[in-house]
């Protein structure tokens, strides 16, 4: 029986899933999102992401920097932040213990992937970089960057491997839900989606730097190629949100008094 390895990014620990109960991973406060990779020729080993479930923030030990996680090192060019005040870049530097453990893996090699959410556990049979791209996303959502804080509530409610066709009902229906909120509290609110394109644009431009970064900090493949498929996602509701939003407009046809 082949071993299973455990990493915890926030108790930036590797053990045996025989150890899994001494690692004490979990508790009321903490919402855990566990991924399980299953090789069939190399050895099973799982991510463990550990989230504060008030504030939706990403836990991790003290951090460690290097070259390519400063904030002026490829900074994206829409980056709100000053390198004269933050070392290191907010997303960056969450994805360290990641890299640390798929760095040498390869995008097209196939992995059974399983993920266990506090509401359920998902299967699939994919590719590193896609199984890599989910994990990313999860981990840019709960970093304190001040463009990807708008996707505290997607990462709140994860769904791994999410389709180009989940991913726009999702972001759009909850831009419409954040719009609510926003007119509830007696703020200006938007009922359509320029804002929504605003954030997801930035995010291209971020998944692209974030690229260049991870050229020059991994030895194979996978991660670059998982932000690029993140980035092909974000270009998606950037870009042709209408589009798509017309070939799910025949789900609501009963709302529209179109279906006796």
């Amino acid at each position: 029986m082949k071993a299973i390895y455990v990493f915890s990014f926030k108790h930036n620990l590797l053990c045996s899933i025989e150890d899994i109960k001494e690692c004490d991973f979990m508790n009321d406060e903490i919402l855990v999102y566990s991924y399980l990779f299953n090789f069939q020729d190399k050895e099973s080993f799982q991510l463990t992401l550990e989230i504060d479930a008030n504030s939706t923030t990403l836990q991790l030990p003290e951090k460690s920097s290097n070259f390519w996680t400063a904030l002026g090192f490829n900074q994206c060019p829409n980056c709100p932040l000053n390198s004269d005040q933050q070392l290191d870049c907010p997303v960056v530097i969450n994805l360290v213990p990641l890299l640390s453990v798929t760095d040498t893996l390869v995008s097209y090699d196939q992995v059974n992937v399983v993920v266990t959410t506090p509401e359920r556990t998902i299967s699939a049979d994919t590719t590193m970089q896609r199984a890599i791209s989910s994990i990313l996303g999860l981990i840019m959502a709960t970093s304190p960057c001040p463009h990807t804080k708008f996707l505290k509530p997607m990462a709140h409610f994860h769904l791994p491997f999410a389709s180009e066709e989940e991913t726009i009902y999702r972001t759009t229906s909850m831009y419409l839900l954040a719009q609510y909120f926003k007119n509830k509290e007696g703020m200006d609110y938007e009922m359509g989606f320029d804002g929504l394109k605003h954030v997801y644009s930035n995010l291209t431009i971020i998944n692209r730097a974030l690229a260049n970064r991870f050229r020059a900090a991994v030895k194979q493949d996978a991660t670059v190629n998982g932000i690029i498929l993140l980035d092909l996602l974000s270009q998606a509701v950037a870009w042709s949100i209408e589009d798509q939003l017309e070939e799910l407009q025949p789900l609501f046809e009963r709302f529209l008094g179109k279906l006796d």
